[in-house]
Parts: C-alpha cells; sequence; structure tokens
C-alpha cells in the first residue's frame, strides 16, 4: 500500500518549477527563508554586464504605482531604464536612495528610472519613504513580489535592495545585487549600456 501511495504522489513538471523559482527566491529574499541582515537577503553591490547576445527577452512589466497610477516600462522602449527594489524598512535602501536620485537627476533625459516596492505593507509608507529621500521617480507597488517575475530569472532583481538596467529594448543589460557602491557606479554603469565601446564598458558588447 505504503509503495502504492508513492507511486500516486503528484508529479511537479519542469514548466512549473521554472515559474516558480523566481518567486520562491524573492520570498527569500523578503524573510520567508534564508535570511540575512534585518530578515532579507542583500547582493554585494557588484555590477554584473551582461552582453547583448545573452539579454534575452525585454522586460514587459506594469502595474499600479505607489500613488495610484499606471505604468508600463514598454512606454519606454528607445530608452535606457534603470529599475530598483526596495522596501522602507531595509537599511541599504536607505543608504542609496539619496545616490539614486543623484543619479537620476544627472543623467536626465539620457535613462529613465524605476522603482519596485515589494515589502511594504502599505502604499503611504512607501511614499512617505520617497517623500523623505526626494525622490521624484515612480515606484511600482507590487508587495507580494510578483512584479520581480517578470525578469529573466537569471538576472532577476531578487535581493533588496537591487537594480537592473535595461537597454533601449527592455532588456536586462547589467544587475547590481545589493545597494549601488556609488552614484558614479550607476551613471557609468548607465553610459556603457547606452555606448558599450566606451572606456571601461567590457562585457556590455
Amino acid at each position: 500500500m505504503s509503495s502504492l501511495l508513492r507511486s500516486r504522489a503528484p508529479r511537479r513538471s519542469p514548466r512549473l518549477l521554472a515559474v516558480l523559482a523566481p518567486l520562491l527566491a524573492l520570498l527569500a529574499a523578503c524573510g520567508m527563508s534564508g535570511t540575512s541582515t534585518g530578515g532579507y537577503l542583500v547582493g554585494d553591490g557588484q555590477v554584473q554586464a551582461v552582453a547583448a547576445a545573452d539579454r534575452g527577452k525585454p522586460v514587459d512589466l506594469s502595474g499600479t504605482t505607489l500613488d495610484g497610477k499606471q505604468l508600463s516600462l514598454a512606454s519606454d522602449r528607445g530608452k535606457v531604464v534603470v529599475v530598483n527594489t526596495w522596501w522602507s524598512g531595509c537599511g541599504p535602501c536607505n543608504t542609496e536612495m539619496p545616490m539614486l536620485q543623484q543619479a537620476s537627476a544627472a543623467l536626465g533625459d539620457s535613462a529613465t528610472f524605476v522603482g519596485i516596492n515589494i515589502r511594504d505593507t502599505s502604499a503611504a509608507n512607501g511614499l512617505a519613504f520617497q517623500r523623505q529621500h526626494g525622490v521624484t521617480y515612480p515606484s511600482l507597488y507590487s508587495p507580494d513580489g510578483k512584479a520581480v517575475l517578470a525578469f529573466p530569472a537569471k538576472y532577476a532583481p531578487r535581493t533588496i535592495p537591487a537594480t537592473a538596467v535595461l537597454d533601449t529594448q527592455g532588456r536586462v543589460a547589467a544587475i547590481i545585487r545589493g545597494s549601488i557602491p556609488s552614484k558614479l557606479t550607476l551613471t557609468e554603469t548607465v553610459q556603457c549600456v547606452i555606448d558599450p565601446s566606451g572606456q571601461g564598458c567590457k562585457g556590455f558588447e
């Protein structure tokens, strides 16, 4: 009988596991398991460049912002887009948020910045955090973390914080897991995505 029961145990398809993997990783980063500083996983802040041939499909991400507006990354095709995951209770997020805003101001029309709030229990908390740091760019509100599933699993911004830089086609061209080391690091990364032939841009071609 026991062997019969074992033989009838449901099997999880490889396709289902592939879909669930990024979400499970995000839940780990949000403190469900495998926790680190403050109940979430943090990265090392290193820039991982993604060669053009390895970037895969464009990120198809849309949703509602913290202030209740609709936003779609598809509307920014043709521009480099910087996507940052954060929440108000994250220490590294507090550290890097001023640098992100400074980078956004410095890059101007060269890049669009979008945040993804993936842990705050209310949009009001996220909005208060943005006001505190003078953030002028919008953030999608995704407390269930599903917004991260729009990214290829290999390059998903699963840690808190994490910053992905999308090329003009909407594909992940660089990923920084953990707090950005400096405003300059981010602006130079964006410049390498814009012009991969530039000095110091090895790996972006």
